[in-house]
């Protein structure tokens, strides 16, 4: 009868860790396609991971301050990734703007923000642009 309660105990520790471990898994956000830049309303923690996908050549995703967002400025780049799938890890908490700075693709809405939180204890969403 001891041995059936460690072996219980056992068990619902590692069903509560598992649990608590999933909730912190990162998630990776596609983002792109036949409707551009829309991506859903999701939230978005520390670790998760975007794929800007994009015909290589044609468009491209760069980080870029949030003034540099709002006037489609292409000339002051974070970091660009120019080849599609662009992937893009959110290593930190706060605001990453996003923008194709080739030709007018900023001015057709070929732009985003996202807002990053730190723990799911954050609401955080795709900002309107």
């Amino acid at each position: 009868m001891e041995n059936l309660k460690l072996n219980l105990l056992v068990v619902m520790a590692m069903v509560v860790v598992s649990m608590e471990f999933h909730c912190t898994l990162a998630k990776e956000h596609i983002v792109g396609g036949p409707f551009g830049w829309n991506v859903p309303n999701n939230k978005y923690f520390v670790n998760d991971v975007l794929v800007f996908n994009f015909p290589t050549g044609v468009h491209n995703a760069a980080v870029v301050s949030l003034s540099a967002h709002d006037r489609c400025d292409g000339s002051e780049v974070y970091q660009m990734y120019p080849n599609s799938p662009a992937t893009v890890p959110l290593n930190l908490p706060g605001l990453y703007c996003f923008i194709s700075t080739i030709g007018s693709d900023c001015q057709a809405l070929m732009k985003m923000i996202v807002k990053v939180g730190d723990s799911a204890n954050t609401t955080v969403s795709v900002l309107p642009h």
